[in-house]
């Protein structure tokens, strides 16, 4: 039997797809009033990996990451994800909405993904919430799953998850130092 250990804190980490850019920044500014201070916001990207949201949002959608510089207890994920499905209703414009929030968390081995949609690879964790293991991290870079959205495959992405993952590391190794 093993000791039952506090898991390490983790990186929060919101990823956006929306048609209208204004919207990131809301997003962003509302979480951070929640979670603490943006310390990485990335490029605007294309997002060209599937037309699945097209009917609701329209064309034209962009993908933008940000990360929080607050260290996170990973078991508040299903709270950080109630707080976005909130936002994105409050945004709602003519019965659609106009963003798509799904935080979720990186750690030194692996990015988490929350999600309502249930499904055989992912977990329940509270609050209507399931959470998936999106990618690893192993032999120094993160690796596809079975289920991993072609996006989450690509380079531009991988680079925006690398660079979050190296601020992590660093601020990990801070926090290791402090206790």
């Amino acid at each position: 039997m093993g000791a039952i250990k506090q898991p390490l804190p983790v990186k929060l980490v919101l990823p956006m797809i929306s048609g209208h850019r204004e919207l990131f920044q809301a997003a962003a500014e509302a979480l951070a009033q929640r979670f603490g201070a943006v310390d990485y916001t990335s490029a605007v990207l294309p997002f060209t990996y599937t037309d699945y949201y097209d009917e609701e949002f329209g064309g034209g959608l962009l993908r933008q990451f940000v990360s929080f510089q607050p260290l996170m207890d990973p078991g508040k994920l299903a709270e950080v994800k109630v707080l976005t499905n909130e936002l994105e209703e409050q945004w709602r414009a003519d019965g659609r909405r106009r963003i798509n929030l799904d935080p979720g968390y990186i750690t030194q081995a692996k990015l988490v993904l929350a999600t309502t949609k249930n499904y055989a690879h992912r977990l329940y964790i509270g609050q209507g919430i399931f959470a998936e293991v999106t990618l690893m991290y192993r032999d120094g870079d993160f690796r596809p799953l079975p289920w991993t959205y072609p996006d989450y495959q690509s380079e531009p992405y991988l680079e925006v998850l690398r660079a979050i993952r190296g601020i992590y590391v660093a601020q990990l190794k801070e926090w290791q130092a402090g206790i």
